[in-house]
């Protein structure tokens, strides 16, 4: 039982005292400490008053038990929060939400002129609502409204505490002898002088309290109340009602209802962005869905000014608030994701990714877009689990969608996505989708933009696939009927050339790029003649210094190629980000070229970059706008959600994408026996083929004992013949056993994206030896041609084989 009484009582406490808040020591009887919750695994930090019972009076005592009762009567939100109190025989404790004395936090508050004076009518207008609901409501008066009475929290928010000498309005209206006597500077001058007692009002006393707030807002603490008469901070906008509040005469102090009435009217000092927003915010519950479309349209351009601590912990809290559980829709993105930056790591991944995954399930077109347009602003913020798990899988079904805008905006989100995407996603599930895009969709302009897309995400693929699908993309985008689709090409082409092998640029790219010599378009044209003497420069340093073909071909089989290969293989050249290249329409021929514009960005070598008195500017016109989004959201919003279902995804045909069952094909890996699967895969990747065979180009691994071979004959009949055909989309007649000229089909490489073991490619000798035999074998047969060739001698220009 002895034990019972004699424990420490303060232990029951459930909340930890920290160190001091100093600033208040001769301004309450209370001191200030910091404090935390006990047993919590979320840390919740608290502001604890501490009153040491044995060092002071009973008379302080009743003051502060007077007031704990009054702090947990009355709530409001312009009150100070109670949490706990004890009192023992040793302390007394009172626990309230995390906040520090305004006095102090006026001396090192670091704001624009703009921005404090916005912030400090919203604190104003705080405390003015405060005593509005005292005088008014609880037939109170406050008695000690000054700057160490009223206390901001982590939000910016200012609330009235000091209810020490609380007391009813019909009681004595002498106002009260206060503790300690610094606070008597803040008595209003009826005290001085009873004979005008008689005309004190159930405000009066608090508007006089208040007006010197408003004097220490502009000045710093109040040293004399003769001070009150310089009111040369004071903005003129307040300037009235600030004489009205310190006025000799008790009864011409206005009511705080009638001031918040009146300041809040067009012009008034209450009526600015940062007080409208925060009173709608608070009201966001009752709004339509009109005027939250508008608020939510304007707030982005308001934030810069508005207090950080204010937007952090006020504004961005009830945004996600009204966006879970209201129907604010997809205009609070842009603001939710600008307030987002200001968020610490920790805190971005706790708060805003969550509805960012949320955000990507809608199946609401303009939420959709919205999220595509602002990925850039919180891509980085998303670890790749979250992305690969959640989001792709979201953002891939925009590749089917029926909108060309959607399916634009998706595209372009792949090149933000790709250094997170795992290799299935990138190189399995995107290339499968870039290559019906590119083959199939309507929209020339989406098909230009796969290819730019492609060759900014390139660096990202894995080696043996950029090696497999690079190529075939591009060349398939030069043959394209859409003059846009045929220059990203010819640009992808130069942006992405040190992942070419030499003998891949000598025997496929610049046979290709000779027929665009002669393209119908005079900017596809300019942009292939530099291309092609960027190749053909690279060619001829290897032929002078066959040392240098290591290093041109560093980063071919590189995942993470340098920078300075990619310099140094381009002869040189530095390698610079030029103008964007996205193109977007509606049709490929629906469109005069007049109508058409260039956006979006591709890297390619400086060189490119020459004066020229053509660009790239044969572009057709924007897709559907934002507009006819919300538009469409709006009046067929079953059809949106169609396009989303389950049934719309499951029914694409993959098939064709294996376009070729030539068994000497490297689709043949695919029906091979599961026990040479993996031999096979390798070695049939890296077996690339020129595309031309069938074209009468003839090939390097004729066999030299042969009698039918013809050097003349390889050479093309009729270079115009040629050149009709390349420019001809529907002239084009691919072999059937050669699936890279195969342009009709939505597939680049030799076989359908399969997921491929990435050990496989590495530090395996069967590979190297396979390769290396390759090499050997090739090498020989180009000796043994060109001793064949050297054994006919020359042939003479115009000589016909009978």
């Amino acid at each position: 039982m002895w034990s019972f009484f004699s424990r420490d009582q303060s232990k029951d406490f459930p909340y930890e005292i920290g160190e001091q808040v100093h600033g208040l020591e001769s301004k309450s009887i209370w001191s200030l400490h910091r404090g935390k919750k006990k047993n919590t695994t979320d840390e919740q930090l608290v502001s604890v008053f501490v009153y040491d019972i044995k060092s002071g009076s009973d008379t302080k005592l009743e003051i502060l038990r007077h007031s704990i009762k009054k702090l947990k009567t009355l709530r409001h939100p312009c009150l100070l929060q109670f949490l706990d109190s004890l009192e023992t025989d040793k302390v007394l404790y009172v626990a309230t939400e995390l906040v520090e004395p305004l006095g102090t936090y006026i001396e090192h508050l670091d704001m624009g002129s703009p921005q404090k004076d916005l912030y400090l009518a919203w604190g104003i207008f705080q405390v003015t609502r405060g005593l509005s609901f005292l005088n008014n409501d609880g037939n109170l008066r406050h008695n000690n409204v000054s700057s160490w009475s009223v206390y901001v929290n982590t939000c910016g928010e200012w609330k009235l505490g000091g209810l020490e000498y609380v007391s009813p309005i019909d009681g004595n209206p002498m106002p009260p002898v206060k503790v300690p006597p610094s606070l008597e500077v803040y008595d209003p001058p009826e005290k001085n002088d009873p004979s005008k007692l008689k005309s004190v009002t159930k405000c009066s006393t608090d508007m006089w309290g208040l007006g010197c707030l408003v004097w220490e807002s502009y000045n710093g603490p109040l040293k004399s109340s003769t001070n009150l008469q310089n009111i040369k901070n004071i903005p003129k906008s307040l300037a009235p009602l600030y004489c009205e509040l310190v006025g000799a005469n008790p009864s011409s102090r206005p009511n705080p209802a009638d001031i918040i009435t009146k300041c809040r009217k067009p012009d008034g000092f209450f009526k600015n962005d940062l007080v409208d927003t925060l009173l709608f915010l608070e009201e966001i519950q009752i709004k339509d869905k009109a005027e939250k479309l508008r608020f939510f349209n304007s707030i982005t351009a308001q934030l810069d000014n508005f207090p950080k601590s204010v937007c952090k912990h006020k504004i961005l809290p009830q945004l996600i608030t009204a966006y879970e559980y209201g129907d604010a829709g997809s205009a609070i993105l842009p603001p939710m994701f600008k307030l987002g930056n200001l968020l610490d790591e920790a805190e971005y991944q706790k708060r805003i990714v969550p509805c960012v995954v949320k955000l990507f399930t809608s199946t609401d077109r303009v939420t959709r877009a919205r999220l595509l347009n602002t990925l850039v602003h919180f891509v980085g913020h998303l670890q790749p689990q979250v992305v690969n798990e959640q989001i792709f899988p979201n953002v891939a079904h925009g590749f089917l969608d029926t909108n060309p805008y959607i399916r634009d905006q998706t595209i372009e989100s792949i090149i933000h996505l790709a250094p997170k995407l795992n290799y299935n996603n990138l190189n399995v599930e995107v290339l499968r989708h870039f290559a019906r895009l590119q083959a199939k969709d309507d929209q020339g302009g989406i098909r230009t933009n796969t290819t730019v897309c492609l060759g900014n995400i390139a660096k990202h693929l894995h080696p043996q696939v950029r090696q497999r699908v690079l190529v075939s993309a591009f060349m398939r985008a030069i043959k394209d009927t859409f003059p846009p689709a045929r220059g990203a090409g010819v640009l992808a082409l130069a942006t992405t050339q040190q992942y070419f092998l030499l003998s891949e640029v000598a025997n496929r790219i610049l046979p290709a790029l000779c027929t665009l010599t002669v393209d119908p378009d005079k900017t596809v044209r300019d942009h292939t003649f530099k291309t092609l003497r960027g190749f053909l420069g690279k060619l001829e340093r290897v032929s002078e210094d066959p040392s240098l073909r290591e290093r041109m071909e560093a980063d071919v089989h590189t995942a993470t190629p340098s920078l300075g290969n990619a310099a140094a293989t381009w002869a040189g050249w530095a390698m610079t980000t030029v103008t964007a290249k996205f193109y977007r329409s509606q049709s490929d021929s629906s469109r005069p070229p007049s109508q058409r514009h260039l956006t979006k960005t591709l890297s390619k070598p400086a060189s490119l970059e020459h004066p020229s008195s053509s660009s790239l500017s044969t572009t057709t016109s924007s897709v559907t706008s934002m507009t006819s989004l919300e538009h469409e959201s709006n009046e067929t919003t079953s059809v949106s959600a169609s396009d989303y279902g389950n049934e719309y995804w499951d029914n694409e045909n993959w098939g064709d994408m294996d376009t070729s069952q030539d068994p000497s094909s490297p689709n043949a890996v695919e029906s091979a026996p599961a026990s040479t699967s993996n031999n096979l895969a390798a070695g049939n990747l890296l077996d690339l083929r020129d595309g031309w065979d069938n074209e009468e180009w003839g090939s390097l691994e004729e066999e030299p004992n042969e009698e039918s071979v013809d050097i003349k004959e390889d050479l093309p009949k009729d270079p115009k013949e040629v050149s009709n055909e390349l420019n001809n989309h529907n002239n084009i007649s691919p072999t059937s056993n050669n699936s890279n000229t195969n342009w009709g089909n939505d597939t680049w490489g030799d076989g359908e994206f399969e997921p491929i073991n990435e050990e496989t490619f590495t530090g395996n000798p069967k590979i190297d030896e396979a390769r290396r035999k390759r090499e050997e074998k090739k090498m020989q047969r180009q000796r043994e041609l060109e001793v064949l060739r050297a054994t006919r001698g020359p042939l003479k220009l115009g000589a016909k084989k009978l």
